[in-house]
């Protein structure tokens, strides 16, 4: 069982940036994939960005030049760093990890992310 906690959602304005991180339970050396998804209000859940323990990124094209995900294996933690903010990033955004392919995620309890005009 991993158990996940997210920080660093909140209010900003369109420009704006902020830096989510996302703390495990146990160690994530062996965590294959960690990535962020977010879910706006009446929409389906999506990936943001997700980072392999090679080291290699996957973004979705909505974020790519403006979102940086990131892990470090010795604080057990995963981030996003948010630049240029815009109105349409405003989501619950969760933490989501994953011990290898096809096997059961865990995801974090979710954190607001509100950008405004």
């Amino acid at each position: 069982q991993v158990q996940l906690v997210e920080s660093g959602g909140g209010l900003v304005q369109a420009g704006g940036s902020l830096r989510l991180s996302c703390a495990a339970s146990v160690s994530i050396s062996s965590i294959r994939s960690m990535g962020w998804y977010r879910q706006a209000p009446g929409k389906e859940r999506e990936l943001v960005a997700a980072i392999i323990s090679g080291g290699s990124t996957n973004y979705a094209d909505s974020v790519k030049g403006r979102f940086t995900i990131s892990r470090d294996n010795a604080k057990n933690t995963v981030s996003l760093q948010m630049n240029s903010l815009q109105p349409e990033d405003t989501a619950v955004y969760y933490c989501n990890v994953a011990y290898g392919l096809g096997t059961r995620p865990f995801w974090g309890q979710g954190t607001q992310v509100t950008v405004s005009t």
